[in-house]
């Protein structure tokens, strides 16, 4: 299992009974210092407003009301916050705990509870600590800025929600910015801040092909222009319609995405927001950098497929080759091998964005086929099934993330976003 490093929050008790009460306060005191080593913080109902994330520590039965009650006063501050309840074996608090949380899945309220067997229950604890990065991560993407560069392109049918939609279902705000923006703060790029950007590119490619001089000090200003506009737009993430770089600038920001990722700032294809939220939910969830990717090639009976895409972060591979970009011919595109292992793959979709599909599965080989994409790996699904991207697509792209992280994505996504 994973560990995740200690994040402050805070918990209150919730008790309904002075029977045995020097029993409940050696009870709390043991449990409490397990939950300060976890970075816990003893609060009392004065503090509900607190921001850090809040738990209730149910100690007994009988309190089904009362955590009923405070959590009402809780979302005066924190509307849309997950309940997370703590039970312990002793004085009916389990079931107390079970009552309380199933009439909040009848609200609509998402939360789980959180047993713990003892103050040195190590598995319970770990989850608790799971549970609390899984707050984190959710604030981080509700404090997230998305910046959305030119219209999602015109082949996104069903995968260009409407900016309320993403920031009502996942937090992050889009920044909308124009092509027009890119196109002048290329033109304001110095001139000396263009070759050491190329320097660092090719000076561990293990071939450089179709891409002249010309072609890579047109990708390095690609990318010192976006990576302006993420400092200066303050951005977590950006998404660009791509394609306008190659009609109207003869140019390509394969590369300049890459850097992005690589830099840790989460950046997407073709405008395609959908992707670009599922990719930055995985870095913060996860701590792993992702890869976009088109599903090029399918075997059912296999349960493989290709996918395929002109950019990919270099810290994904173990080579690469600079390449010309694969549709139009020009600008610079990057065919990397990415490294062999375990891999989960993850696409998110719908009208409200609420949709997931989810599998794992392992890297085969990286491939060289002349009519794909120029970084092209074969994977093989061993959960989840491939003839599910033919009977009901959430969309074209799929984000591949390095290492098997279905359960918990899935159990964040349970929490966190799935429909009631």
């Amino acid at each position: 299992m994973h560990t995740h490093p200690n994040l402050l929050f805070s918990w209150i008790t919730v008790s309904a009974t002075l029977r045995d009460a020097p029993e409940i306060a050696a009870l709390v005191d043991a449990y409490g210092d397990a939950l300060a080593e976890l970075g816990g913080l003893r609060r009392t109902e004065r503090d509900l407003s607190a921001p850090e994330p809040l738990c209730f520590f149910v100690l007994t039965g009988g309190t089904e009301h009362r955590v009923l009650d405070l959590w009402a006063r809780r979302r005066e501050s924190h509307p849309d916050a997950p309940v997370y309840l703590l039970a312990h074996p002793g004085f009916n608090a389990l079931p107390a705990a079970l009552e309380a949380l199933a009439r909040l899945h009848q609200l609509d309220v998402p939360g789980r509870v959180i047993y713990l067997a003892g103050p040195d229950d190590t598995a319970g604890l770990l989850r608790l600590q799971t549970a609390l990065h899984d707050l984190h991560a959710r604030e981080a993407l509700r404090q997230a800025r998305i910046g959305l560069v030119g219209a999602p392109s015109d082949w996104l049918v069903a995968s260009s929600p409407p900016a309320e939609v993403v920031q009502a279902t996942w937090g992050p705000q889009v920044i909308p910015l124009t092509i027009d923006a890119v196109s002048a703060a290329l033109d304001a790029v110095p001139d000396a801040r263009v070759a050491p950007v190329v320097e660092a590119l090719t000076r561990d490619a293990e071939a450089i092909c179709e891409p002249d001089a010309a072609a890579l000090h047109a990708a390095a200003r690609v990318y010192v222009a976006l990576r302006h506009l993420v400092d200066a737009r303050e951005l977590d993430a950006l998404t660009v319609r791509c394609f306008d770089l190659v009609t109207e600038r003869g140019t390509t920001g394969c590369f300049a995405l890459a850097q992005l990722n690589d830099e840790g700032v989460i950046a997407g294809c073709e405008g395609d927001l959908v992707t670009t939220v599922a990719m930055l939910w995985a870095y913060r969830l996860l701590g792993q950098l992702p890869w976009m990717a088109n599903p090029a090639r399918l075997d059912p009976d296999a349960n493989t497929l290709w996918l395929a895409h002109c950019t990919v972060p270099r810290t994904l591979t173990q080579r690469y080759r600079l390449r010309s970009h694969f549709e139009s011919g020009v600008g610079v595109g990057i065919q990397g091998a990415l490294r062999s292992g375990p891999v989960t793959l993850l696409r998110l979709g719908g009208v409200d964005l609420r949709q997931m599909w989810l599998a794992e599965g392992h890297i085969l080989r990286d491939g060289d086929a002349a009519d794909l994409c120029r970084t092209q790996v074969e994977v093989r699904l061993v959960r989840g099934h491939v003839l599910d991207l033919l009977k009901a697509p959430l969309g074209n792209h799929l984000t591949l993330i390095p290492g098997h992280h279905a359960d918990r994505l899935r159990g964040w996504w349970d929490t966190m976003i799935a429909p009631a």
